[in-house]
């Protein structure tokens, strides 16, 4: 399981919202039994957010709103196979995360 990789959301009942997670926690603490994880979420175009804290994400070819305030740990077991890894796009996720936690 690497950092960046996008697994469909295993919560059935949040996935039509929220189809995908990315996990943002380093590949160093693969020991845990648990990720740290960013839900995507799709958004119609009247959806106004603050990009800063939900950056676009594109997975297949599909923009998604990663929402870092609703980071997660989620059992590694329940990620099963990951649909797209989107490092090439780290430094916007780890922006969010930082504004998170220290409000820039």
């Amino acid at each position: 399981m690497a950092q960046y990789d996008v697994y469909a959301n295993p919560s059935r009942s949040a996935a039509d919202g929220i189809p995908y997670v990315v996990v943002i926690q380093s590949g160093l603490l693969d020991a845990l039994a648990t990720r740290l994880t960013m839900p995507l979420a799709e958004f119609d175009v009247e959806t106004k957010v603050p990009t800063a804290l939900c950056p676009v994400v594109t997975v297949n070819g599909r923009r998604f709103h990663a929402l870092a305030h609703f980071a997660a740990p989620l059992p590694a077991k329940v990620l099963r196979r990951p649909v797209d890894n989107v490092a090439g796009q780290a430094s916007a996720l780890v922006s969010a995360f930082d504004a998170v936690l220290s409000g820039i």
